[in-house]
């Protein structure tokens, strides 16, 4: 089968076409996919980098999120049948791993999943935006949901709001009825944001976000009696430099949210602002089978709708990595096997 494999870690130039890496075979409990989409993440380029404390067994085929019809089973399937239409949870739970990472991914003709990782893709949903679902909208969904209880009336700021993680983080937060505040690097960006949804666009470009925010939404007090400005839950995956300023937009008792670091793990450090102005700090990991299942059925009766910025051939995956290093995107990009 044709695959995009990565036999090296370096940058995405290490990522090559192969045409005859071999097929995968279905063992017990085990299907093989016919993969018609292949939704990157930020993820794939930590893959192709190197990551502290993950060991790959090279080669690697990349791509977390994959999408589908079933074109094997193995002896002992029965729930499954070939050419039935699913998507595929990117982690292992039952042995344990990650598509793209530990197993080959969904950069390839053909994948090998365990059924346990399967859901069937409902029929209103294509397989663009099934594969574009588990881990950006997963990750996503988690955060402000389930993690972040995002309400109604709030003001929420969203850090690297262009995207996969961040674009679903605009979408779920209006669903919820929030007042969204999101940060974007160009005027196209921010015009789409806004498209979205999004109330108010911080282009962190030409302004500093912090002082944005406090210029336009005030400042918080350190005094329970005072009124307070700032923001009630602000969104940061990306870490590094943003992160004292990020707990400085909060007002008193906020939230920040963080499921990453695409930015840097660790950052400086400001411990006053947390204790002083009673900041909670909550992180999310990844999602839950059942995030996948509401996404699908959101997607399916028209709540919610995956953004794919592009789309690209299996030829041109490293490409579409490279895109995604350089932040040259807006909310999703697939490649098409």
């Amino acid at each position: 089968m044709k695959a995009l494999v990565l036999r090296a870690h370096g940058g995405t130039e290490n990522l090559r076409l192969e045409a005859d890496f071999p097929d995968p075979v279905a063992g017990a409990g085990e299907v093989v996919v016919r993969v018609r989409a292949c939704a990157l993440n930020y993820h794939d380029v930590f893959t192709c980098r190197g990551m502290p404390g993950i060991k790959l067994n090279f080669p690697v085929v990349p791509g977390l999120d994959l999408a589908g019809e079933i074109a094997a089973v193995g002896d002992d399937v029965t729930d499954w049948r070939i050419g039935d239409r699913v998507v595929v949870d990117p982690v292992d739970r039952v042995g344990g791993g990650l598509m793209g990472e530990t197993q080959h991914g969904g950069c390839a003709e053909l994948c090998r999943v365990r059924t346990s990782q399967l859901f069937r893709i409902p029929d209103r949903v294509s397989f663009e935006q099934a594969a574009s679902l588990p881990c950006a909208y997963g990750t996503a969904l988690r955060m402000m949901n389930r993690v972040g209880q995002v309400q109604a009336g709030e003001k929420v700021l969203i850090l690297g709001a262009s995207g996969g993680v961040g674009v679903c983080c605009v979408q779920l937060a209006k669903l919820a009825g929030a007042e969204v505040i999101a940060c974007a690097g160009s005027p196209e960006k921010g015009d789409r944001l806004r498209a979205l949804g999004a109330d108010d666009i911080i282009l962190y470009t030409e302004e500093d976000f912090l002082r944005a925010v406090q210029a336009r939404y005030g400042k918080p007090h350190r005094r329970r009696t005072h009124a307070q400005g700032g923001m009630d839950v602000v969104v940061n995956f990306t870490g590094g430099d943003t992160w004292v300023k990020s707990l400085r937009t909060l007002k008193r008792g906020g939230r920040l949210l963080i499921c990453g670091a695409t930015a840097g793990f660790a950052p400086q450090e400001d411990l006053r602002y947390i204790w002083t102005f009673e900041l909670q700090i909550r992180g999310a990991n990844s999602w839950d089978p059942e995030d996948v299942s509401e996404l699908l059925a959101m997607v399916a009766v028209g709540n919610l709708e995956a953004v794919v910025d592009r789309t690209y051939p299996l030829a041109d995956g490293a490409d579409a990595v490279r895109q995604i290093e350089e932040r040259r995107v807006f909310g999703k990009v697939l490649v098409l096997p």
